[in-house]
């Protein structure tokens, strides 16, 4: 039985991690400060006798007892609305969180994997974008405490496979839906389902003509754990390469909420990424992985999740 420890456990992806890995029979401790993750998001998994939650800021000093396997640095802000709040803390986890992280592997002998990012491309040249792009970032730009602190981490992750021998891995992942993000986290796909689901005007930035590509949580979390179970230094790009744009996609989420929100449009941030899509040409053939879950699939699962927390919050607040 592996034994694995998750900085970031009870965040988005950190906590789908933390059940694909229970369910895969390993024994997990999750690292979190609920900063920006959530108690109920493993609260589920608290009855699980290989399961163990520890409230802590992985920028100090970090020790887990006992002999571990990997592990997984999923610490960090990861949406605009984060980011932009905490950008001393953004660049402290990137920084210092992954020394500890890092350290931490070192100690145990144990596989260490980097959550990075495609925002590592900034407003990419490249289009798709293959690990070898060095990428066009705006170092002292508005998104620079995440875009900086995640190449840092990277620069970290390699300097301690080089120097000191530790197993590393670093995995660049896309944007990325699903159960459990949170309706006011700002990014684009809970933002637009929660507006529809209200009757709001949906808000799209600029012409709505920028690009992303969308993973659906559960294959991401597939990419993620072969990757970690390989032998891979990385980076390696994990996401869905099927592109769309901004408004398309919030038309397609208005359309599968039966809305009749309007569309309205909002300046577009500073240093906005233009394209965003992932060339998966090394998942595929080193991983044997690519994305399952069609776009459609995928929303209609993330509405029905975000509907029940929208009315599970309208009663709380009634009561």
């Amino acid at each position: 039985m592996s034994r694995v420890a998750i900085t970031g456990g009870a965040g988005f992806l950190g906590s789908h991690l933390c059940e694909r890995l229970l369910a895969d029979g390993a024994e997990v401790i999750c690292v979190d400060n609920f900063v920006t993750g959530r108690p109920e998001n493993v609260e589920h998994l608290l009855t699980n006798r290989r399961f163990r939650l520890i409230d802590r800021d992985v920028t100090e000093f970090l020790h887990v007892p006992g002999p571990l396997d990997a592990v997984l640095h999923f610490a960090s802000p990861a949406s605009p609305v984060d980011y932009y709040r905490l950008p001393i803390e953004t660049l402290m986890v990137g920084s210092a969180g992954t020394r500890n992280a890092l350290g931490l592997a070192q100690a145990k002998g144990a596989r260490f994997l980097l959550a990075s990012t495609s925002e590592a491309y900034g407003d990419p040249k490249v289009h798709p974008q293959p690990e070898s792009y060095w990428g066009n970032v705006n170092p002292v730009g508005p998104r620079s405490m995440y875009d900086e602190a995640k190449r840092f981490a990277e620069a970290l992750t390699m300097a301690y496979r080089k120097a000191r021998g530790v197993d590393t891995g670093i995995v660049r992942i896309f944007n990325t839906y699903g159960p459990r993000m949170r309706a006011d986290d700002g990014r684009a796909i809970p933002t637009f389902i929660s507006q529809a689901l209200r009757g709001e005007g949906i808000t799209v930035a600029g012409d709505g003509s920028q690009t992303r590509s969308c993973c659906y949580v559960d294959d991401l979390v597939e990419g993620i754990l072969r990757l970690l179970w390989s032998d891979l230094p990385g980076p390696v790009n994990i996401g869905n390469p099927h592109e769309l744009s901004i408004l398309d996609t919030a038309v397609l989420v208005r359309d599968l909420c039966g809305s009749r929100a309007p569309i309205t449009f909002i300046p577009r941030p500073v240093d906005d990424p233009t394209v965003r899509q992932p060339d998966i040409t090394i998942a595929r053939g080193k991983l044997g992985w690519e994305p399952k879950v069609a776009v459609g699939d995928g929303l209609a699962r993330t509405i029905e999740w975000l509907e029940r927390e929208l009315v599970g919050a309208a009663h709380s607040r009634a009561a």
